[in-house]
């Protein structure tokens, strides 16, 4: 019996491994088919985040995700891998936008369509538990690509308007006499800010919005923190943009436009990430002091 038991074991693990070496070779070759096919857009994708300054942050996108199933191994190990055919129900799903894209050059549902497809990949290879496991790293990889024209437009234009108000306001707080005239922000009314589009914090607003979620995702917290994390991701950018806008117009007054330019473009957008990410710590510290005292608040009241 013990013999028989044994031979029975290692004819499991050997299926096992066959299976696994199956599951692993499928898995590459629709990696391959999918990377072949899809590679226009994935081309169009890294055009954007190396020219667009907006959406730049979106090349992190991969590596963070690649990060983020590293982070999860543990659990994914312990995943049954069993192949759900609706995985090709989604597939077929990003085939259907990846087609309306082409027709009507929509390269939004291109886009899009290729996020849904490595999500229909994953369904259809690894099964549920291992989309169910995954299923928020999935959804983050849509980040990766840029808000269509129409959303952008909607979106830049009042980030903009927020950024030249909230910079004014902060300039006379601060004792320095400014007007705004259209983007142009006056200095003492002789010194003129240009507060152009690439001023408006769409760029910060993209990148806190994916270390915000990368942040909630790593963190061990209740799921409503973590959606409070992200959702002040957003106040956030904005706060940090305006603090840019009011340090480059000192600049434009004390040292002239040069440096300021150079302040704006460079020591700003290294500085800043920093500054976002410890107010998102901040943050976390913040709320876990309330769960604290909340739950001591529960134990006088049961005793």
């Amino acid at each position: 019996m013990p013999r028989a038991r044994e031979s029975t074991l290692r004819e499991t693990a050997a299926s096992g491994g066959l299976q696994a070496l199956e599951v692993g070779f499928v898995l590459v070759l629709l990696v391959v088919v999918l990377v072949w096919s899809y590679w226009p857009t994935i081309n169009g994708l890294i055009y954007d985040w190396q020219n667009d300054a907006n959406y730049s942050a979106g090349q992190l996108v991969p590596l963070a995700a690649l990060y983020l199933l590293w982070h999860k191994r543990r659990a994914l190990a312990k995943c049954r891998v069993a192949p759900c055919g609706w995985g090709i129900a989604v597939i077929l799903l990003a085939q259907a936008g990846w087609a309306f894209g082409l027709l009507f050059y929509f390269k939004s549902a291109e886009r899009y369509s290729l996020a849904l497809t490595v999500a229909g990949i994953v369904l259809l290879v690894g099964g549920r538990q291992v989309f169910h496991a995954v299923r928020w790293i999935l959804l983050f990889l849509f980040l990766m690509v840029p808000l269509p024209g129409r959303i952008h437009n909607l979106i830049s234009g009042p980030l903009q308007d927020l950024a030249i108000r909230g910079a004014v306001f902060v300039l006379e707080l601060a004792g320095v006499a400014a007007a705004r005239e259209g983007n142009v922000i006056m200095l003492n009314g002789a010194v003129p800010v240009a507060v152009a589009e690439a001023c408006s914090g769409l760029r910060m607003l993209t990148a806190f919005v994916i270390v915000a979620a990368v942040l909630a995702y790593v963190v061990s917290r209740p799921r409503w923190q973590k959606l409070v994390l992200i959702i002040s991701s957003i106040p956030v950018a904005i706060l940090c943009n305006i603090v840019r806008v009011v340090v480059t117009a000192l600049l434009f007054q004390a040292a002239g436009s040069e440096m300021a330019e150079r302040f704006f473009h460079d020591f700003a957008g290294l500085t800043m990430m920093p500054v976002a990410v410890l107010l998102l710590l901040g943050e976390l510290w913040i709320m876990s002091r309330l769960i604290v005292e909340d739950q001591e608040t529960r134990v006088v009241a049961t005793l």
